[in-house]
């Protein structure tokens, strides 16, 4: 068995074993590579296990430099899951070696895995992240009757605002719906070229949704179709969306058009326990599943806490809060770049 590194050449096989493996998830595929070269500039080392010529385990990995946050090595930045997907514990243990290796070589501050399953009993994990995944039943109205009534009533409500979904080709509405709900959050914005460019590597399955209510943007999300799952992952509202009910109505359209496509899971994707988010998506009737992410500390003497619940970003955030929008998506890729 042998650790290698990505090369173009290789991208079809690695996603092909990506797929066709149990814990392969989109965050997994190769053109995620491209994807954060080209919009962070961040330089990336895919590493796969090989023997006899055949693929058998991969680990994607991002280098994060920033003098303002942390200098780590991560699978995978901007992605919820990542970390090491193997056919044999021999290839996960060699992928793992091997990432410790190159952090060390990089001198980061921290090897951060981004996985699903517990992995090395001696390396450090944070308990902050959990995910939601459901399975969806075949017919429409059977998903529709499994969300809790008080939910239920809030999608009902947006139906009966007037409320349409229309499928987007472009990220312009989605950008300025996005960007207004991470400004009321106190987060930093990525770029508008980083959500084209993921429209633009994976076409079909990339789809943006967008909400109006008389011809005005209400809301709009962008989910990723991989394999069976449908995973809305970058969304938000403008001021209007919560007397509307606009993001209940949007996720329910997600969840609708999934179910006619035929779609078996929806995942509700990453939440930090007991915030905002957490509670939404339990009232959805999906309940939490621990997110196992690990690190590895190398020149670090504590585990990273970049989280907005951290005491030590509480008046950024609130500074941030209260900033025109004109300046925070101006100022925001710039330090989103460096969140991962």
């Amino acid at each position: 068995m042998q650790v290698r590194e990505l090369t173009d050449r290789e991208c079809t096989a690695w996603d092909d074993f990506v797929r066709a493996t149990l814990g392969g998830t989109f965050f997994h595929l190769s053109a995620w590579r491209e994807v954060i070269r080209r919009a962070f500039g961040h330089r990336c080392h895919y590493l796969y296990a090989e023997q006899d010529g055949v693929i058998t385990g991969v680990l994607p990995l991002a280098h994060v430099k920033s003098r303002l946050f942390a200098n780590a090595l991560i699978s995978t930045p901007f992605c919820v899951y990542g970390g090491p997907v193997a056919v044999d514990r021999a290839s996960r243990q060699g992928l793992e070696d091997a990432a410790a290796q190159l952090a060390r070589r990089l001198n980061v501050d921290y090897l951060e895995l981004r996985n699903l399953s517990a992995g090395r009993a001696d390396w450090v994990q944070k308990p902050l992240y959990v995910t939601f995944r459901k399975s969806l039943a075949t017919d429409v109205e059977e998903n529709f009757r499994a969300i809790p009534r008080k939910q239920r009533a809030m999608v009902r409500k947006g139906i009966e605002a007037g409320l349409k979904a229309e499928i987007d080709a472009g990220v312009d509405r989605l950008y300025r719906a996005y960007a207004q709900s991470l400004r009321n959050l106190g987060t930093p914005v990525f770029s508008k070229r980083y959500l084209r460019l993921l429209k633009a590597q994976f076409g079909d399955d990339c789809e943006v949704l967008t909400v109006t209510k008389d011809g005005e943007l209400v809301a709009s999300v962008m989910s990723f179709y991989f394999k069976d799952e449908v995973l809305p992952y970058y969304g938000g509202g403008v001021a209007a969306a919560r007397e509307l009910k606009g993001n209940d109505f949007m996720y329910w359209e997600v969840m609708k058009r999934a179910c006619e496509r035929g779609i078996t899971v929806f995942d509700y994707g990453r939440s930090k326990r007991d915030t905002g988010s957490y509670r939404f998506k339990k009232h959805w009737g999906f309940e939490p599943m621990e997110l196992h992410y690990q690190y590895l500390l190398v020149n670090a003497k504590e585990m990273p806490n970049l989280s907005p619940t951290n005491p030590r970003y509480e008046k950024a955030i609130a500074a941030w809060k209260r900033l025109p929008l004109v300046v925070t998506n101006g100022l925001g890729p710039w330090l989103a770049r460096s969140l991962g």
